[in-house]
């Protein structure tokens, strides 16, 4: 076994990329004369690969911008996307769940602010709210992209 210099994963001998960060193992050596080149593979791109369940990981915190067009889209979103994916990989799994807490947590933080309003104070956290949860959304895609966990602050953990 070996291990990646990048992200610290453990390879198996023969990889050339690392599957979990994409990264190469193997620099691109010119052989000696008479010595045979060693034939070097591209990272996976298919289904089942590092790459692809990033996307997916990414792809599900995305979801939620769907609650900006459609009633409660920002938790059918997710939910679509994590009850699709979540066999195929424990990324998925773990970030779809991520992504759906975070959702409904938002969602009933939403309808706090909004009952708050007629206190005059909802008019206040409401725009905070918003913007907290832009920012959360894509921090979270793009943590996924690199393979690190979403780190959503003040979810509530529904789904475990």
């Amino acid at each position: 076994m070996q291990y990646c210099p990048q992200c610290g994963a453990e390879i198996p001998e023969e990889d050339v990329f690392c599957s979990n960060c994409g990264h190469r193992l193997i620099s691109e050596e010119v052989p000696a004369a008479g010595q045979p080149q060693q034939q070097l593979s591209v990272p996976q791109t298919g289904a089942g690969s590092a790459l692809d369940e990033r996307s997916w990981a990414s792809i599900v915190h995305l979801a939620g911008f769907a609650g900006m067009f459609i009633p409660f889209g920002s938790i059918i979103g997710p939910l679509v996307i994590w009850l699709i994916k979540r066999p195929d990989s424990d990324l998925l799994d773990r970030h779809g769940k991520e992504a759906l807490n975070f959702q409904i947590s938002a969602t009933i933080y939403l309808f706090v602010c909004s009952i708050l309003i007629f206190v005059l104070i909802g008019i206040f956290l409401l725009p905070a709210l918003v913007i907290f949860w832009l920012v959360m959304v894509i921090r979270a895609a793009v943590r996924a992209s690199n393979g690190q966990d979403p780190g959503y602050m003040l979810t509530i953990r529904f789904v475990k």
